[in-house]
């Protein structure tokens, strides 16, 4: 990868948020790789776990920001391997239900712990303070993206610090 420098700030930035964002994905998806997983599996199968109530295909590609096609594709898949079951449409029951096996739930456990490790690791680059203004610097971005996507945040369907991403704490690493 790349060093660039632009001369314009926005592009150089831009381009160290995506390889940013496309080094610490690889990183997630070589770990979770060693146990036969992938960031957007074990994403469908956290949500499927955590998540307080019945679970759509339509509410899982909102909580893992994916085209609804692209989650039934994954859904197919993870059914076929016995990680989910797609409870069907019927009278009284207006929506397909996902709902997580108990062979899911065996195989999100040890893969959401590697997940943990990694997001631990990564952060621990930085002090909480520092994490803290990062979040604030990168908060009108996302906003930005999701306007310009005709798009909002909503609100979280649980309490994500304690069910749906508990996160470990890493390491702080010495300043230099």
């Amino acid at each position: 990868m790349y060093d660039y420098k632009f001369s314009g700030a926005s592009l150089t930035v831009w381009a160290q948020l995506r390889h940013t964002w496309i080094a610490m994905n690889k990183v997630a998806e070589t770990r979770l790789g060693e146990i036969g997983a992938t960031p957007e599996s074990i994403a469908i199968l956290w949500a499927c776990r955590d998540f307080p109530g019945p679970l759509r295909p339509a509410e899982i590609a909102r909580l893992v920001f994916r085209a609804p096609h692209t989650i039934a594709g994954l859904l197919k898949r993870m059914e076929k391997e016995g990680l989910v079951i797609r409870i069907p449409k019927k009278p009284g029951h207006p929506y397909t239900e996902v709902k997580l096996t108990a062979k899911g739930k065996k195989a999100c456990a040890p893969a959401i712990e590697i997940l943990k490790d990694v997001i631990a690791e990564t952060m621990s680059v930085m002090s909480e303070e520092e994490l803290e203004k990062l979040g604030e610097l990168i908060r009108p971005l996302q906003l930005r993206a999701l306007e310009m996507l005709n798009t909002s945040l909503k609100q979280s369907p649980g309490n994500p610090e304690a069910i749906t991403m508990p996160v470990k704490a890493g390491p702080q690493t010495a300043k230099k």
